[in-house]
């Protein structure tokens, strides 16, 4: 649609700019369609804008929106490094778009373009920090800054290594490398070589899927388990030592005097070179019988331990 005012020809955006832009599914022909949407005037971008904001047009919305897609897809571009998608990235800096939109004021003096590039690489920033790692790399403002800019930085030194033909190269930063992103940065290079070796590393399964042949591939969940602070082996364990100590006490109760002697002289005390107690011929000559007796009697006092134990337990 064509507007003529003596010699000037302003060229509005169509009656439905969303026409242009092709079914999802074709990453191509999106990126071509944005690119084809005509770019508002800074009066028409105030015009829009005023109408947003006074009415809640959301036509309005819309026509703003559509004139910055393809700036949402030079931005997203940038961060193709990462190995995300990149349909993914121009997603998630789409939405940054549409919340810039919503709180732009046109009254503040400045276009869209500038305020909504901040909205835009938010959005971005935090949908890699979420799914760059399945463990976030990055939580605080200080971290998101290093994260982000470290790569850069380190191919930067990788390019400067190049231009003077450096004999050997490192993929990791050399101390001097640190101090210089650290200072740039103003982090501490504790922090720069926590946040190089968090980038490094990679995801690990904990619990690994089978192998081709069916076998139980191993994982670390194999040797993370603390089996001695599991709930059924800590009760089991507490009521052995309640068996050891209380236990023990009351099945000895149960017993005569001489059969409990016999029992605490042969299983229950230690000599001080570590051997054990007094023997079945030796407790045989204490009380004059034979050593079989003392066996006989043993074993009943044995059984009726065993029985008081059953019954404490």
């Amino acid at each position: 649609m064509n507007i003529q005012s003596g010699t000037a020809t302003t060229t509005l955006a169509p009656a439905n700019p969303w026409a242009l832009v092709p079914p999802l599914g074709n990453l191509d022909a999106y990126i071509s369609a944005v690119n084809r949407l005509p770019l508002l005037t800074h009066e028409e971008e105030q015009t829009y804008a005023r109408q947003l904001k006074d009415n809640n047009d959301l036509d309005a919305a819309g026509r703003l929106v559509m004139s910055h897609l393809r700036l949402v897809v030079s931005i997203a571009r940038q961060y193709l490094g990462y190995g995300l998608p990149h349909g993914d990235l121009i997603q998630e800096g789409n939405v940054g778009l549409m919340k810039a939109v919503k709180r732009f004021d046109p009254d503040q003096g400045v276009r869209l373009v500038s305020y909504a590039m901040h909205w835009i690489k938010a959005e971005i920033h935090e949908y890699i920090l979420k799914n760059w790692r399945m463990v976030k790399v990055a939580t605080t403002k200080a971290q998101r800054k290093l994260f982000f800019n470290l790569r850069s930085m380190k191919q930067g030194f990788k390019a400067d290594a190049a231009a003077a033909d450096a004999a050997t190269h490192r993929d990791t930063l050399s101390d001097r490398e640190i101090d210089t992103v650290a200072a740039q940065l103003n982090v501490k290079r504790e922090e720069v070589i926590e946040m190089e070796t968090r980038m490094s590393g990679g995801d690990v399964l904990l619990d690994p899927a089978p192998s081709d042949d069916g076998e139980q591939a191993f994982g670390p969940i194999a040797y993370l388990a603390d089996a001695s602070h599991e709930p059924t082996a800590m009760i089991e364990s507490r009521q052995r030592d309640v068996l050891a100590t209380d236990g023990i006490t009351t099945a000895l109760g149960s017993l005569d005097d001489r059969s409990r002697r016999i029992v605490e002289e042969r299983w229950l005390k230690v000599n001080d070179d570590g051997t054990g107690g007094m023997t079945l011929h030796e407790l045989a000559a204490v009380y004059g019988v034979s050593a079989e007796r003392i066996r006989q009697i043993e074993v009943a006092a044995m059984k009726k331990m065993k029985k008081a134990l059953a019954e404490y337990a």
